[in-house]
């Protein structure tokens, strides 16, 4: 069974100029064309693209949602590049609990003695 990670990258907004292309359809197919050359080159392969809601913040307690568009990537992953990478924690799974810290003395206590609490003694100069 092959096992994949995946890459969800922005999708580009505007073109890229060159020689040569002149249309804004054209100069956004390039820009396309290299993104997705360049990650082809770094092994990831194209599955498709998206548009998935998002909720933005408006003001102080207003959202709005708008829509963004992503392009998902995959790759083989190779059994030994598997076996080298932690296990992937799902995003709504609880966090690894931290390691409990040593507590202890941070310098050697002195060796004074502390003052006796008890009740407050009436000021008897103050009558």
């Amino acid at each position: 069974m092959q096992r994949f990670e995946y890459k969800v990258i922005p999708a580009p907004k505007r073109g890229e100029k060159a020689r040569g292309v002149k249309t804004t359809e054209d100069r956004f197919a390039l820009a396309l064309t290299n993104l997705m050359n360049d990650l082809g080159a770094e092994g990831w392969e194209y599955v498709r693209a998206d548009a998935l809601p998002c909720d933005e913040r408006v003001g102080l307690t207003g959202t709005k949602t708008t829509f963004q568009n992503v392009l998902v990537f995959r790759r083989v992953l190779g059994a030994v590049e598997a076996a080298e990478r932690p296990p992937l924690r799902l995003l709504l799974q609880e966090p690894a609990a931290a390691p409990t810290p040593r507590l202890g003395p941070a310098e050697t206590p002195l060796s004074a003695t502390a003052p006796a609490v008890g009740p407050v003694k009436p000021n008897l100069a103050a009558e």
